[in-house]
């Protein structure tokens, strides 16, 4: 059942594409398995997961022993991603989620990522602020961030920590978003244009 699907895929892919670029396309990604195969037993005290795939220069980086990331089955990860889990972070990203290129994911406490959610590029998501304020011993200001199933982030957004965002969300390109995002819902931030003269005025 399953080789007759591979094969099923495989021909429409070679009727679209063409022989040439489908072969090449899935030597990439037979290559992005295996990426995603040594990182798994780089850190196989920390890293749970089926198969996944992890495109060039793309990295996991774990950082303590007590932090640990969960990967469902076909995540896809393209170039340039870096992860980064630190102190007993706990990161979760569900079967079928695709990140595009130059996305970064930094984890201390806990994100978690829903499934068949997709990731526009250049995505930066934080579970931590640093304590600028110094009003503790803490450097860092720990928090949360939880995106939902079926969740579109657009290119270029900013999740910061304690941020829950709900099934379905759309989050347009740009936005920077902290706090609620309920489901089947289209965040915007409102941005205007404004100009400033600074040039020096001849007399």
């Amino acid at each position: 059942m399953i080789l007759k699907k591979v094969f099923r895929t495989l021909n429409s892919e070679i009727k679209n594409r063409g022989l040439y670029f489908a072969v090449l396309m899935n030597i990439s990604y037979v290559v992005a398995a295996m990426r995603g195969t040594f990182f798994k037993i780089l850190y196989f005290q920390n890293i749970r997961s089926s198969i996944f795939f992890l495109q060039s220069n793309s990295k996991l980086e774990v950082f303590n022993k007590k932090a640990g990331i969960t990967i469902g089955k076909f995540v896809f990860m393209r170039k340039n991603v870096s992860i980064r889990i630190d102190g007993q972070g706990v990161l979760e990203i569900g079967e079928k989620t695709f990140i595009n290129d130059n996305c970064n994911i930094n984890c201390i406490h806990k994100v978690s990522i829903g499934k068949y959610t997709k990731i526009a590029p250049n995505v930066s998501i934080n579970d931590h602020d640093h304590n600028y304020k110094a009003s503790s011993t803490e450097h860092l200001l720990k928090g949360e961030v939880k995106i939902g199933n079926h969740v579109w982030i657009g290119s270029n957004v900013v999740i910061l920590r304690d941020t829950v965002i709900g099934d379905h969300a759309v989050i347009a390109a740009g936005s920077v978003v902290k706090g609620n995002v309920p489901p089947h819902t289209l965040f915007v931030n409102k941005r205007e244009s404004i100009y400033i003269d600074y040039a020096e005025k001849s007399s």
